[in-house]
């Protein structure tokens, strides 16, 4: 199958609101890719459509993707192809492989067409806006193999690609879809939390009694014991554990010989503060054994022989207690009370930590998937930021300019340093209001023949964000973590946003060269 055949059916995905007509687009690219390319053709298909790779990590940032060369004429590149050159990119280290990286990604990019490159570029940085949510792509597997759909997220909570679910649902049907199951060093896509404004609000979701989790200001990890083995699984379910030498020694020690425990890896200073969790992140992003990372663990999802993950919360935790060292746990409050709850976030927050958790002691592990049963709450932190482009939006909010550029000042050079992207926050009244401000400010054509609309920098916006972390896609080196949109500030001009040293500081990191 050729990968302008996938572009073009992602861009029809994108081009509709209708979740079914989404599914239908999918599912029949699905069918086509086990007709022409079998089991191969089909994961990648449905890697790619569900916005991720089926590489890890390729090593090619934003800034090496920047300069791209002129666009071939006829689409020749086959999705094999593509995940073959990608799997070579990964594969390369050591002295000189930055360059050869870079020869490679210039001649992948020079035999793809414009929307060719468009994709991948948006695929490789994690900026594929389609609207094709895995609950669509699950749907549509289902659609495409003519199964039921729950048989499909069944299986889906056992495996953390989608792309092996999809070639065991269309080559060999429902039997092979029940074999996904509950097996330590096989990783569960993690349950996810909902979230609300503050405590009071979670309360509510919540109610009845309920445990508050201490939510660290760490990297989510998925520990799997048996016996001396211990695999170390981060949120996107890449096995890490060579790199985090302390948390693998830390699991050793517990008693139990299976286990599969839920938690986070977190950087202490001397004090037992947590230390930014840019710290963190770039210290386990690295393939060297790191040091000084320790883990806290909250849930328990198998036990021995006996997997938990559709037993009640209060089951759960009352295993872990027994398995695992109170030294070892998140600390936890078991209340019915929103006065104790919002005094425990207090403490949390005080005491360095992101915020609180709150969880349904009568709710199962939900794998995979984003509900009330689990609501954090989490101080707000904010900036004034200087809009620096603009992405024509998809969906439902076609026509509209929808996805802002964000920058901070910087007075060195007297120009801006981007620090991501959002669409988040933004009602359709505010939609409406900048895409005609937007449309003033362009330097860029808007009559949708690109899709990103360069503006000059003038617009100040200020966003709330949840913290900050290292970034090799944005050229200042920082990235905002979970940016949305408060409110434009038409009170301030550029001069006035706040500088990329300050955000610096906020992140507890010197400036990156």
């Amino acid at each position: 199958m050729l990968l302008a055949r996938l572009v073009e059916v992602s861009t029809a995905v994108a081009a509709t609101r209708s979740r079914l007509e989404k599914r239908d687009l999918i599912a029949d690219l699905l069918r086509e890719a086990a007709s022409t390319g079998g089991a191969d053709e089909i994961d990648i298909a449905a890697s790619y459509l569900s916005g991720t790779l089926r590489q890890r990590r390729t090593g090619v940032g934003w800034r090496g993707l920047a300069d791209a060369p002129t666009p071939a004429g006829e689409p020749s590149l086959t999705l094999s192809e593509v995940d073959s050159v990608l799997e070579e990119i990964s594969a390369l280290s050591g002295s000189g492989s930055a360059s050869a990286r870079k020869s490679a990604v210039a001649a992948l990019f020079g035999r793809m067409t414009g929307p060719e490159q468009d994709y991948l570029r948006n695929l490789i940085t994690g900026n594929v806006r389609q609207g094709a949510l895995d609950s669509v792509m699950l749907d549509a597997i289902a659609t495409a193999a003519d199964l039921p759909a729950k048989a499909v997220r069944r299986a889906a909570m056992f495996s953390a690609p989608t792309g092996p679910i999809a070639v065991a649902a269309l080559m060999a049907g429902e039997a092979a879809l029940e074999e996904f199951s509950m097996l330590v060093g096989r990783p569960v896509r993690p349950m996810l939390a909902a979230s609300a404004p503050d405590v009071t609000a979670g309360v509510e979701k919540v109610e009845g009694e309920f445990a508050v989790d201490t939510k660290l200001d760490g990297i989510r990890i998925q520990v799997h014991k048996h016996g001396d083995e211990v695999s170390v699984f981060t949120r996107s379910l890449e096995e890490i554990g060579s790199r985090l030498p302390e948390v693998v020694a830390a699991t050793r020690t517990l008693e139990p010989t299976d286990l599969i425990l839920d938690g986070e890896a977190i950087a202490l200073d001397e004090t037992g503060r947590p230390r930014p969790f840019q710290e963190t992140a770039s210290t386990t992003s690295t393939k060297a054994g790191a040091t000084g990372i320790q883990p806290f663990f909250f849930d328990l999802l198998l036990h021995e022989d006996e997997s938990l993950i559709e037993a009640p919360t209060r089951e759960r935790l009352a295993r872990l207690d027994s398995s695992v060292p109170e030294s070892l746990r998140v600390r936890r409050l078991v209340t019915s009370s929103a006065d104790d709850a919002q005094e425990f976030f207090a403490r949390a927050v005080a005491d360095g930590q992101e915020g609180v958790i709150l969880k349904r002691l009568d709710a199962p592990y939900d794998a995979g998937r984003r509900g009330s049963a689990w609501v954090k709450v989490k101080p707000r932190h904010t900036l004034d930021l200087v809009v620096l482009a603009v992405e024509w939006g998809s969906g439902r909010r076609q026509g509209w300019l929808s996805n802002i550029h964000l920058g901070a000042r910087d007075p060195s050079t007297g120009g801006f340093v981007m620090l991501g992207k959002t669409f988040k926050g933004m009602t359709d009244e505010m939609l409406a209001w900048q895409t005609e401000r937007f449309t003033d400010l362009a330097t860029s054509p808007t009559d949708g023949s690109s899709y990103v609309v360069e503006l000059r920098p003038e617009q100040v916006v200020e966003i709330a964000f949840d913290g900050l972390q290292r970034s090799t896609r944005y050229p200042g080196g920082l990235a905002l973590r979970f940016a949305r949109v408060l409110r434009y500030r038409d009170d301030k001009t550029a001069d006035e946003a706040d500088t990329i040293e300050t955000v610096r500081e906020l992140g507890g990191v010197t400036a990156v060269g």
